[in-house]
Parts: structure tokens; C-alpha cells; sequence
């Protein structure tokens, strides 16, 4: 069975920075209840036609935002949606796989990273005749990461997850009615967004809160 949602192509839209390509990705994440150790598991796919295992990221485009960028890329790569956490993780700048060889700057990126509590895993998405997805601990996805600035991400991640903290129920802010109005072409693409993910727009805070002896 093939999946309704098409992968974008192409680098039209693709934002730069000066000569560095601009990206966007994230740590997908969950707790793993179903084990009689409760563990935070991360996911990682498979990059095309290599061994490598990866998170999701891709080229973050000029008509989204970073955060809705990393959201689109979990989902067209590896077929999760949900919370996109906070702040994003870091910014890295790293030289493309298939450029690294090269003495030019064709190929370099700036990355940034975000950490999704993932809500909803599809059976089929875009690109998964391309790539096999892995829930991992977080021990065995430093093992599988080759790139040194895709380990320090997970490095951040780590430490976040260890500081997070259960947001208190007065914190979160109350509903508010809003009167009745016609739906505008921002809404329209607010609502596509939430479908992809939602952004947990307290910054710096995550949703669960974890002793570090179940990271592992």
C-alpha cells in the first residue's frame, strides 16, 4: 500500500545561508512501556543506497518555518508525526556525505536539530521504499552514528531529556473562546501543520521527566 502524502523534490525553495545549505531535522523519541524496563527509545532510517543510520533532516524550505520543516522531514522519512519540543537542540554546521571529499564548499549545511515525542507511527509514508526505520536506546544510536555532528545532537538530546521537567498544571494556559471567523489561507496551513505535528511552545520545557538510568 503506497502513502497519500508525496515527499517533496527538488531544491527550488531551498533556503541558504551565504554558501551553506540550510537543514532541518529532529531526535524522534518515545518511553518504551512494552518491556519490563520503562526506556526512552529514539528512532533512527536508513540513508539511500548506504549503511548509514540517521535521523531524520532535510532542506529547510522558504515557504515553512525551521520547527515545520523538521516536522515534515520525520514525516516523509521515517512516518511519524507528533510534539515537536522546545527549542531546537543546537545548530551544526557539517559537510553533505556525498561532498565530503570535495576541497570546495559545494555541500556544506547548517543543521538544526529538534527533539519530537512522536504521537502517531504511519504504516506507510513517503519515502519508505527508501529507507527501514529502528527504535533504538540511546546507547546503541551513539553506536550507529557515523557523523560526529549528528552524535552531539543526540549528546543535547541527552541532556535535556535527563533536565526535563512535568510542566505544573498552572502553567499551562487556559482555553480561550475566540468569536467565529472564515477560515484564511493561514489558518489553512496552521491546521495542515498541527496534522504533521504540534510545536510545544514552551520552550525549554519537555514532557516527561526521566531518571537517567532508563536512557540506557
Amino acid at each position: 500500500m503506497s502513502s497519500s502524502i508525496v515527499a517533496r523534490t527538488g531544491r527550488h525553495l531551498q533556503r541558504y545561508d551565504n554558501s551553506l545549505r540550510l537543514v532541518s531535522g529532529c531526535i524522534p523519541y518515545r518511553q518504551d512501556k512494552t518491556k519490563d524496563e520503562n526506556r526512552i527509545e529514539v528512532l533512527m532510517v536508513s540513508s539511500p543506497n548506504r549503511d548509514d543510520m540517521v535521523f531524520p533532516k532535510g532542506g529547510w524550505e522558504s515557504d515553512e518555518t525551521v520547527e515545520e520543516a523538521a516536522c515534515r522531514e520525520a514525516l516523509e522519512e521515517a512516518g511519524v508525526r507528533g510534539i515537536l519540543q522546545g527549542d531546537s537542540l543546537g545548530v551544526w554546521e557539517f559537510r553533505s556525505k556525498s561532498k565530503q571529499e570535495a576541497c570546495s564548499q559545494e555541500g556544506g549545511c547548517k543543521g538544526y536539530m529538534f527533539a519530537l515525542q512522536v504521537t502517531e507511527e504511519l504504516e506507510t509514508w513517503p519515502e519508505k521504499n527508501n529507507r527501514n526505520r529502528k527504535w533504538v536506546v540511546i546507547k546503541e544510536a551513539f553506536a550507529l552514528c557515523r557523523y560526529d555532528w549528528m552524535r552531539n545532537a543526540l549528546k543535547e538530546f541527552v541532556k535535556v531529556i535527563e533536565k526535563g521537567e512535568n510542566r505544573r498544571e498552572d502553567e499551562i494556559p487556559k482555553n480561550v473562546n475566540k468569536e467565529d471567523k472564515p477560515m484564511t489561507k493561514e489558518d489553512e496551513d496552521s491546521q495542515l501543520m498541527s496534522n504533521n505535528c504540534h510545536v510545544n511552545e514552551s520552550r525549554g520545557t519537555y514532557g516527561i521527566m526521566v531518571p537517567a538510568s532508563i536512557l540506557w
